[in-house]
């Protein structure tokens, strides 16, 4: 059974490797994101509408940062964009802590997501360049087991730190372990050259006619970003639910985290491997785990028990599992060999929408209604995405069709004039 398990993790190279240990550090010191709303709400005393506000900040910029990665990873090099990323929101996030007005916090928060989340399209073209085709997939979920382990150390360990020293050790942990991952990955890895030059597409308005006639990734970006929605939920509404409802420490939230991280930890990578294997259908398996998101934050309607948020967090897990590596995956398999950087960053910045919105929306509906009115809104959502779903495996099935009929007519006509 361990050696079965073991299999998952081999067939990478060594690029791969390092590039999950910088993500796994980059990720276990990143403390302060899962308990922003908190600090913001009991330290700084902000109202509600306020913590909204600034999380829209936080997915503008992210949005932001998205773009400017794919436009610039297809102009310098996903390299130099991931050095200068991690490096600089090293710096943003010491800084950070002394920033305590809600009008100075806003524009702290916009510059470092968009400095910050200029890493992810960046590094997922870095995969692209330095995994084999047949490996993409379990590369792709192999970073994500390093997120999801510094998921489980990281926010218990910010919990302690919150309760020995205070926020202000979040932010200093933060910024070093962003500098020391991109010294590492500098020192470790060097830019790698293609070894010929793609034709460039000479227009902006010729590439984002390709990107935005692509109706099946649209719609997929559409889904990507109710999903986000969903996901967003444990880092913006929760923590402070945990704490109103419950009475939940910052150490007994981080641990409820950490529980997660451990569940994704020990299940995704076999259950992706297990997908790839069957060849399972990727629109059933995340509109699957669309349905084990919603069912999660409907649970929240039960209130009176406790125990309900371990059953909470364990179909959120299931449903992260089988969404976000099969989203990735999917998005990848759309790009046009020219615009990798585009497609990318575009993709990313769906998931900085749904952060936008899930902040946005939920504080709102928290404020004018009750929590138990958030939760049967991303409920609803949740059905939404599963519908849309339905409607994106019917548009791939016509588009196969289309792909096979073509293949046909081109090869009756070459025999026909031969």
């Amino acid at each position: 059974m361990v050696n079965n398990y073991l299999t998952n993790f081999k067939g990478f190279s060594k690029e791969i490797w390092i590039l999950t240990f910088i993500t796994f550090l980059n990720r276990a010191g990143t403390m302060v994101i899962p308990f922003l709303s908190k600090y913001m709400k009991e330290n700084l005393s902000f109202s509600y509408s306020q913590i909204g506000w600034i999380m829209f900040f936080f997915g503008v910029g992210s949005i932001i940062g998205s773009w400017l990665s794919g436009k610039l990873s297809d102009k310098i090099g996903f390299y130099k964009v991931m050095v200068f990323s991690l490096f600089t929101s090293g710096l943003i996030f010491i800084v950070l802590q002394y920033l305590t007005s809600f009008e100075s916090l806003c524009i702290g928060i916009l510059i470092l997501t968009s400095v910050a989340d200029m890493y992810r399209p960046a590094m997922l073209l870095a995969l692209d360049t330095y995994e084999s085709k047949e490996t993409k997939t379990r590369a792709l979920t192999l970073t994500r087991i390093a997120i999801n382990t510094g998921f489980l150390i990281g926010p218990a360990l910010g919990g302690l730190i919150i309760m020995k020293i205070g926020y202000s050790g979040l932010f200093w942990v933060d910024g070093l372990t962003c500098i020391l991952a991109i010294s590492i990955f500098s020192i470790m890895i060097k830019e790698k050259k293609l070894p010929f030059k793609l034709k460039k597409i000479k227009s902006d308005t010729n590439s984002n006619k390709i990107i935005f006639n692509d109706k099946p990734f649209l719609l997929h970006l559409v889904i990507t970003m109710a999903t986000g929605i969903l996901f967003f939920q444990m880092f913006t509404t929760l923590p402070l639910y945990y704490k109103e409802q419950f009475n939940f420490t910052e150490f007994e939230t981080g641990l409820l985290l950490s529980f997660s991280g451990l569940i994704l930890i020990l299940f995704e990578l076999p259950i992706v491997r297990f997908v790839e294997e069957k060849n399972i259908d990727r629109i059933k398996v995340i509109s699957l785990g669309i349905l084990s998101m919603s069912i999660s934050l409907l649970l929240m309607l039960f209130s009176n028990w406790s125990g309900v948020l371990i059953l909470m967090v364990c179909f959120m897990s299931i449903g992260v599992m089988l969404t976000f590596p099969f989203a990735n995956s999917f998005a990848m398999s759309r790009v046009h060999m020219n615009l990798k950087g585009r497609y990318i960053a575009i993709f990313t910045m769906s998931y900085s929408f749904a952060h936008i919105l899930s902040a946005k929306m939920s504080m709102t509906i928290i404020e004018a209604y009750s929590y138990q009115a958030n939760w049967i809104f991303m409920g609803t959502l949740g059905t939404v995405a599963l519908i849309l779903c339905y409607y994106l495996s019917i548009m791939l099935k016509k588009e196969r069709k289309s792909i096979e009929l073509k293949i046909k007519n081109s090869l009756f006509t070459e025999k026909k004039f031969s």
